[in-house]
């Protein structure tokens, strides 16, 4: 049996006043505490950013502008291991690239562990070897 039932607490984000709830979800939505505007979910493996860090925030608000949410590989959350979703304006930036230059939808890009390889959205991890500054990937 599912560990997580649909009355679990999901968490909701307002981006633009950078903070996080978990809330029981509701088919009327969740307006903000501060702004009154509608939060979004943002999923159960959600990780907020510190209010502070504003570019971590943009880099969520583009995440959950795509439509997409921070969960693990199973819909009800019982996959423990999440799905990847960037960190970094960098990453974004890359994706975005990506997706103009293939025409690929940018939420697809985006939920991609590497931006230019097609298939593969989130595979076995890899092993990665540091030496100095450069990082040598071994499939494996």
């Amino acid at each position: 049996m599912c560990v997580y039932g649909s009355l679990d607490p999901m968490h909701y984000a307002c981006v633009p006043c950078r903070v996080s709830f978990k809330r029981l979800p509701r088919a009327a939505g969740h307006p903000c505490p501060r702004c009154a505007r509608p939060m979004v979910c943002a999923g159960r493996d959600f990780a907020a950013p510190r209010r502070r860090d504003r570019k971590a925030w943009s880099v969520v608000g583009v995440v959950l502008a795509a439509g997409l949410r921070y969960e693990g590989f199973e819909a009800c959350g019982c996959g423990r291991e999440p799905k990847f979703r960037p960190r970094t304006r960098a990453q974004v930036r890359a994706r975005r690239v990506v997706a103009a230059r293939t025409g690929v939808p940018l939420a697809e890009v985006l939920g991609r562990v590497e931006p230019t390889e097609p298939g593969r959205l989130a595979g076995p991890p890899e092993k990665r070897l540091s030496v100095g500054r450069r990082v040598r990937r071994l499939r494996g």
